[in-house]
C-alpha cells in the first residue's frame, strides 16, 4: 500500500510540473500589454494602450510620423476646462511630452501627471477637434506614442 502511495504522489508531482511548464510556455508566447496613459477632463476619463511602443530599442524614426497619425480615443472639453494627462511610471522614468496636432510638444516631463488648460490645446483646432499624442522619449530615441482626439464641446 505504501508503494502505491508513492507512485501516486510522483504522478501528481509530474503532472503539476508539466502543467506549470505548459503555463510558462503559453505565457511567454503572449505579447505584454503596453503601459497605459490616461486623459481626464472633469469627470470624463479615457485610457489607451500605445499606438506604437518599443520600450527597449525605441521606435524606428521612419515610423514615428505614422505612429502620430494613428487613431485614438476621443474626449470632449471646453476652452475653460483643464485637461489632466496621466502616464505609467515606466513612461515618466524615461520622459514624455504632449504633442498637439503632430506639430509641437509642450515640454518634457518626468512626472506621472500633468495638467494643461484645454484652451492651450484647442487653439490649434480649426475643425472643432485636435489630435493630441503622448510621446515617450529619452536618450535621443522615441519609445512610445499614445494618441487621443480632443473635441471642442463649447
Amino acid at each position: 500500500m505504501t508503494a502505491a502511495f508513492f507512485r501516486g504522489r510522483r504522478r501528481r508531482a509530474a503532472a503539476a510540473t508539466g502543467a506549470v511548464t505548459f503555463a510558462l510556455v503559453a505565457l511567454s508566447a503572449c505579447d505584454k500589454p503596453t503601459p497605459l496613459t490616461t486623459v481626464t477632463v472633469g469627470t470624463s476619463e479615457v485610457h489607451s494602450q500605445a499606438a506604437c511602443y518599443d520600450g527597449k530599442a525605441g521606435i524606428d524614426e521612419k515610423d514615428f510620423g505614422d505612429c502620430l497619425q494613428g487613431d485614438g480615443k476621443t474626449i470632449k472639453a471646453t476652452v475653460d476646462d483643464n485637461i489632466h494627462f496621466g502616464v505609467d511610471p515606466k513612461i515618466a522614468k524615461k520622459g514624455w511630452t504632449i504633442v498637439v496636432g503632430s506639430q509641437r510638444g509642450l515640454g518634457k516631463s518626468t512626472k506621472t501627471y500633468r495638467t494643461v488648460p484645454a484652451g492651450t490645446i484647442l487653439q490649434a483646432s480649426r475643425t472643432g477637434e485636435v489630435k493630441v499624442s503622448i510621446v515617450m522619449f529619452g536618450d535621443g530615441k522615441t519609445y512610445g506614442v499614445w494618441n487621443y482626439t480632443l473635441k471642442d464641446n463649447s
